[in-house]
C-alpha cells in the first residue's frame, strides 16, 4: 500500500471523523452511521474505501460488521511526513546559508 492512499483516505472530512471515532473503540456500521447526516450506504462506501487502503479491517459478528482502525497505517503516514519535513528543513537551511554567504 502506498502512503498516498492513506492520505487520500484521511483527506475527506467524513473519513477523518470516522478515524477519530474508531481510535477509541471498534464500532459497527450502524454505530458509525448514526453520527452522520449522510445515509448508511454513503458511510459504508467511506468504510469500504478505508478498508481497501488498509486503514480499517472489518469483522463480522452475527449481523453486525465491526470496523477496527489500524493505527500503524497512520503511523506510516506520520513517518513519511517526518521524513519530508526533515528533507525540507535541510534544504531550507542550505538555502538560508547560501543567501547569507551572498550577502557577506
Amino acid at each position: 500500500m502506498q502512503t498516498a492512499e492513506i492520505f487520500k483516505a484521511i483527506g475527506d472530512p467524513t473519513r477523518q471523523q470516522i478515524v477519530g471515532m474508531l481510535r477509541h473503540q471498534s464500532l459497527g456500521v450502524g454505530e458509525i452511521a448514526a453520527n452522520f447526516s449522510i445515509s448508511r450506504p454513503a458511510v459504508a462506501k467511506h468504510l469500504a474505501m478505508m478498508r481497501r487502503c488498509g486503514l480499517l479491517s472489518m469483522e463480522v459478528q452475527g449481523r453486525e460488521h465491526i470496523h477496527h482502525l489500524h493505527v500503524e497505517k497512520l503511523q506510516q503516514a506520520q513517518r513519511w511526513l517526518d521524513e519530508m519535513s526533515a528533507f525540507w528543513d535541510e534544504k531550507l537551511e542550505a538555502l538560508k546559508q547560501a543567501l547569507e554567504e551572498d550577502n557577506d
